[in-house]
């Protein structure tokens, strides 16, 4: 794989396929390492990432930094790379065509580092990746309300969150990115309570669909309801869903068994 890595960064760092190649310094390729559980995908490069050629290095790096850090996550352990791969001058909106050209780099790399998790950071890496996996997008009013929740589509897991930058624009919206940030501690962990938890005897056993054991157990488990009736010592039915509900199938397979 770091053969075609190198391969693929070759083309992008060559690429004068759009109007971007002649305004940049240096083109960004993506960083980090390649069998990463999580990648990271911003909108472009900023003027200092521009000058120096690395990812994340301006303020909105150290915003990410602190967020990573509070979470016990490693740059080390992601992968981190751009929908556009050229600074955008006067950091303007990227153009249609410039998001078409580059994403299909983006895809590669996608396809390459094969991640559980594509973590797009701000509005138009998620709107991108929203399209390429044929999820359906929000209003604008509502699209705030995708950032920190996972969804799962053709066995790939989407996280998307704001870009840091929020916070340098917007300090008070710090509060909500930490929170929202806490779901790559999450999944970057497995559920402590999955190997003794009737959901996976149900997988094995072929009756439950594979998604809840993919957006739950190995993903979101904090926003499971058995997870935090375990935490509690509560008491809660062998066939109760990790959303609540209780499924009729689970409960005549137990009878059975």
């Amino acid at each position: 794989m770091e053969l075609k890595i190198e391969a693929l960064n070759k083309k992008i760092k060559n690429c004068t396929k759009c109007r971007l190649f002649e305004t940049r310094k240096n083109v960004l390729c993506g960083e980090g390492t390649l069998n990463a559980k999580l990648m990271l995908v911003a909108q472009a490069p900023g003027i200092i990432e521009d000058e120096e050629g690395r990812m994340f290095i301006g303020p909105s790096g150290k915003v990410l930094d602190d967020l990573l850090e509070l979470n016990n996550v490693r740059r080390e352990e992601l992968y981190m790379t751009n929908l556009v791969k050229c600074m955008l001058p006067k950091y303007r909106k990227p153009k249609q065509d410039e998001v078409y050209i580059c994403s299909n780099y983006l895809d590669e790399e996608i396809e390459l580092i094969d991640p559980i998790v594509v973590v797009p950071l701000g509005h138009y890496a998620t709107k991108y990746l929203f399209e390429k996996y044929r999820l359906k997008l929000p209003s604008k009013q509502d699209f705030y309300r995708l950032y920190g929740k996972l969804f799962l589509t053709n066995g790939r897991k989407i996280l998307p969150l704001q870009h840091p930058a929020a916070v340098v624009h917007n300090p008070t919206l710090k509060e909500v990115l930490e929170t929202n940030y806490y779901k790559l501690h999450v999944l970057s962990n497995e559920c402590k309570w999955y190997h003794m938890c009737p959901m996976k005897k149900y997988y094995e056993d072929g009756i439950l669909d594979k998604n809840w054991i993919e957006l739950y157990c190995k993903g979101d488990w904090e926003n499971c309801l058995r997870y935090h009736m375990e935490e509690n010592g509560e008491l809660h039915p062998e066939w109760m869903l990790p959303d609540g509900t209780l499924d009729e199938k689970l409960v005549n397979h137990r009878k059975l068994g």
